[in-house]
This record gives structure tokens, C-alpha cells and sequence, in this order.
């Protein structure tokens, strides 16, 4: 079981919340804690020297904000999973988050049980959206990343996309297909270079607008 605990680095500069989210994470068999973070700057520190499998960041926080250590985490190629964490009141914050390369977000009021079935999801390799976050993102459009290039995509990668979009991972893509995963993360490298997309998140809002679902 050892190999199959996620590792979890809580950053967010309200040490409360992060105790509470240690006393809940902490009683769950499969996840597991292995550092904390009172802002961005420290968060991505603390990243590249943990190597979490996924970091639960908080959005607004003084100096270095979520985002901008989101974008950091991004060009230090660190294969961490985020999970932002957020408010309704700062919804207008998730698009820039996602776009800066989050996996998913919640709100500060999640279910227990939601946060950690969340955590395991993005883990897995899938995005975590609400319809109404993804409809901003599409509306927003910019520079309409990848429009126009669906027709430079195999038969094969227009398969894969269709299940990214579906919030397939990469396991699940291969035995959906019955592929390799590393033939399916070729595909995957593939598509994002023919559609000039930065991860799969962009990958699966591409397909929803260009109306490439399963």
C-alpha cells in the first residue's frame, strides 16, 4: 500500500485551516501530509524540495499569491498535481489558476469527504470543473488557442482527446483503448503540440468547444 499514498502538501497563510485539513487528511489510509506552506513563494520551495503528488493551494495569499506560484511550479516543470482551494466570492480567480496550470479546484467550504475524493481524482490524472468555471474559460477564448488545427489530429489522437475531455486519465485512456500508457502519453504529448496547448485542461476545454466528445 506504501507506493499508493498520495502525498499531500497543504499551502494556504491561515494556520488554522491548514491544522484542520492536516486532522482531516491525516485519518485517510491512502493519503498522506508531508509538509505545509504559509505562502506561494514557500509553497513552491517546499514543492521542489517534496516532491508532493498533489499541493491543495490556496488562492490569495500576502507576498507570492497561488497563481503566480502556479505559474513558478509550471516553468520548474514540477510534476505536482494542484488543487486550488477558493471562495465563492473569488470565483473570478479560478479561470486565471486553471489557466496558470491548476488541475482543479474547490471551495473552503468543501465536504470532507468531497476534498479528499477531490484530491484522489486530480491524483488520478483528471480535471476537476464546474460547468459554470468551465463556460467562463470558453467564453474568455484567448487568442482561441488551438482553433483551426482539430483537422492536424490522427483518428487515434482525436480518440484520446475525446477522453481527456471526458476526464479520463491516462491508465483509463489506455485500457479504454487498449494502448500502452506510454503510447497514450505520446498521443497526449502529440495533441498539445499540434493544438499549441499548454496541459490537459486546455486540452479538454479545445475539445468541448470544437465539439470533440466521445
Amino acid at each position: 500500500m506504501a507506493d499508493k499514498v498520495i502525498r499531500v502538501l497543504l499551502v494556504d497563510d491561515h494556520q488554522v485551516v491548514r491544522r484542520g485539513l492536516r486532522t482531516f487528511l491525516e485519518v485517510q489510509d491512502d493519503i498522506e501530509v508531508v509538509g505545509e506552506a504559509s505562502d506561494g513563494a514557500e509553497g513552491v520551495a517546499r514543492a521542489e524540495e517534496l516532491r508532493p503528488d498533489v499541493v491543495l493551494m490556496d488562492v490569495k495569499m500576502p507576498g507570492t499569491d497561488g497563481i503566480e506560484a502556479l505559474r513558478k511550479l509550471r516553468e520548474l516543470a514540477n510534476p505536482a498535481r494542484v488543487l486550488v482551494v477558493t471562495s465563492f466570492t473569488e470565483q473570478r480567480t479560478v479561470v486565471p489558476a486553471l489557466r496558470a496550470g491548476a488541475s482543479g479546484y474547490v471551495y473552503k467550504d468543501v465536504d470532507p469527504d468531497a476534498l479528499a475524493g477531490a484530491i484522489r481524482s486530480v491524483h488520478a490524472g483528471h480535471v476537476l470543473l464546474q460547468p459554470e468555471v468551465a463556460g467562463a474559460l470558453l467564453s474568455q477564448d484567448e487568442g482561441h488557442g488551438g482553433t483551426g488545427r482539430g483537422t492536424t489530429l490522427t483518428e487515434r489522437e482525436k480518440e484520446v482527446l475525446a477522453l481527456i475531455a471526458d476526464g479520463r486519465s491516462n491508465r483509463e485512456i489506455a485500457r479504454h483503448l487498449v494502448l500502452s500508457e506510454k503510447t497514450v502519453k505520446t498521443h497526449v504529448s502529440n495533441i498539445l503540440m499540434k493544438l499549441d496547448l499548454a496541459d490537459r485542461t486546455q486540452a479538454a476545454l479545445w475539445a468541448v468547444r470544437n465539439g470533440v466528445t466521445g
